[in-house]
């Protein structure tokens, strides 16, 4: 077992949640189909980082949305850059393509999409390219600690 995925295992603790090692998805459609959900379900860990503050900012987006630039910079109070695979791992402990909104080696700010608390239960990058877990969305949001934000653009429905 990687040691991100020992980390997020962690940080779940004795929480209500399912971890499952999936095909590596590349998308959060392929995803949902792999698991059997809403691509909306697949809560996504984007990263970017901090014009001026050089932080690395995360936004945990539902499935089939995007990250609206300028809302995002809004709330991080500065432009945002897209965040560099160094920068990514030195700030959150994981790698591309396996970043989990918890269990950073560093705290991060986070903002949490409000389309994933329309779900009972909602799916995110456990650490590795292939591993997922499940949670309630209203407990990501607290395990997160995000703030539930707008940063959406719109009509971004694929």
């Amino acid at each position: 077992m990687s040691k991100s995925l020992k980390r997020v295992r962690a940080a779940l603790g004795g929480e209500e949640s399912e971890i499952r090692e999936t095909a590596e998805a590349k998308t959060a459609q392929q995803a949902a189909a792999e698991l059997g959900v809403e691509r909306d379900q697949i809560a996504k860990s984007i990263i970017f980082q901090g014009q001026n503050s050089g932080e690395a900012l995360l936004f945990i987006t539902a499935g089939g949305n995007q990250v609206c630039p300028t809302k995002a910079a809004t709330l991080a109070r500065e432009p945002l850059l897209r965040a560099e695979a160094a920068l990514v791992r030195a700030q959150t402990g994981f790698a591309i393509g396996g970043v989990a909104p918890i269990a950073h080696i560093s705290a991060i700010r986070s903002f949490f999409d409000t389309r994933l608390m329309d779900f009972a239960t909602v799916w995110a990058a456990a650490g590795t390219p292939r591993h997922v877990f499940s949670m309630a969305p209203a407990r990501l949001l607290q395990k997160s600690g995000a703030q539930l934000s707008d940063f959406i653009l719109e009509n971004t429905q694929m």
